[in-house]
């Protein structure tokens, strides 16, 4: 039986390789891919039976076998500075669109590929995987419903230990700024973009940053961000070395605490002094488990029963944000979350 939706990976890194995995995992895609790494490509191909091409213009010019009838859309999980040059061929040619996080790392060719989205109607959602995290979901649900009176502060505290995920940090993308790397543009856009999704866009923000321990690189591994967004004061932390693998993210309302806590699989609240927190726990779950989510919805966007997890114009901000705050630990200054070129 042909599956109603053909779906590109162009690039097959420790991210894309994932986005393949978890594509096929919902049974509703026949999956294809690019690498120009000839000895990856093989080994993809054969280790989930899937054609792999070496170049762009090939796989485009090939369905792979797919009905008139799928569906067609890819997923841009190359290094970041090459997101939106492909991003823009690949809606010129009528693919639907899964952008890896960050959209990019300038805003060279934003104005570009909206332009062509609008012109070939396709759909685009930027891969910020937060926004598939059952419990974090829950808690935006119950700031919205205006249950704790309206967000004031929001405070991440987040880390990891990064050679234990990516030991090959060293040798990717992650060593340089230009290819989408340090903590501000590899991890810490993630928690920056959960926040918009929970208290709104950031306005204007300082940062601190600085090479504190990973070896064999000198981007920042540790950043200190405070920002205004509208009436809400925010302030987020991270580093990329420590033990503890967690992130902590807490929004203090008029009337309410509420907090996610990615590594105890919960979000809690609390309305009065020193009373216990009240836990909203969700069962653990595997690693792929929020990729398949983000690969579904993606699919329903695309089939018109939901809307993209996060658009294009949210991916914008937050690439914007990221900019704002590469500028501000340049300049010691505070930086205003600026329009796209």
């Amino acid at each position: 039986m042909t599956l109603p939706h053909a779906v590109l990976i162009v690039g097959v890194g420790s991210i894309g390789e994932r986005h393949l995995r978890c594509f096929q995992s919902t049974g509703r895609a026949e999956v294809s891919f690019v690498e120009v790494n000839p000895s990856l490509r093989a080994t993809i191909a054969e280790r989930y039976g899937v054609c792999g091409f070496a170049d762009l213009e090939a796989a485009l010019a090939d369905r792979g076998g797919a009905s008139p009838s799928n569906s067609l859309s890819a997923v841009v999980a190359t290094p970041a500075n090459r997101h939106l040059e492909i991003a823009t061929r690949l809606a010129e040619a009528g693919r639907h669109l899964l952008i890896e996080k960050p959209l990019s790392t300038n805003t060279n060719g934003v104005s570009r590929l909206a332009s062509v989205v609008r012109e070939r109607g396709v759909v685009v959602s930027v891969a910020y995987v937060y926004r598939c995290f059952p419990a974090l979901g829950a808690m935006r649900e119950a700031l919205l419903s205006g249950r704790f009176g309206k967000p004031v502060e929001i405070v991440a505290v987040c880390g990891q230990n990064f050679p234990t995920y990516r030991p090959a940090y060293r040798d990717i993308y992650y060593n340089d700024h230009a290819t989408g790397g340090g903590a501000i543009q590899d991890a810490l856009t993630h928690v920056l973009n959960a926040g918009e999704w929970l208290v709104g866009p950031i306005d204007r923000l300082v940062a601190d940053a600085a090479h504190q321990v990973l070896a064999d690189v000198t981007v920042e591994d540790t950043v200190h961000v405070l920002t205004r967004q509208s009436g809400v004061l925010g302030s987020y932390s991270l580093n990329q070395h420590q033990a503890p693998n967690e992130v902590t993210l807490t929004v203090i309302c008029e009337q309410g605490t509420v907090r996610w806590e990615s590594h105890a699989h919960r979000w809690r609240w609390m309305v009065r002094p020193d009373e216990p927190w009240h836990d909203e726990s969700h069962e653990p779950l595997p690693r792929d488990a929020a990729f398949i989510t983000q690969a579904s919805r993606f699919l329903d966007a695309v089939d018109g029963i939901a809307k993209p997890l996060c658009t294009l114009e949210e991916g914008v901000q937050t690439l914007q944000v990221n900019l704002a705050a590469l500028a501000s630990v340049e300049s010691g200054s505070w930086q205003k979350v600026g329009g796209a070129s």
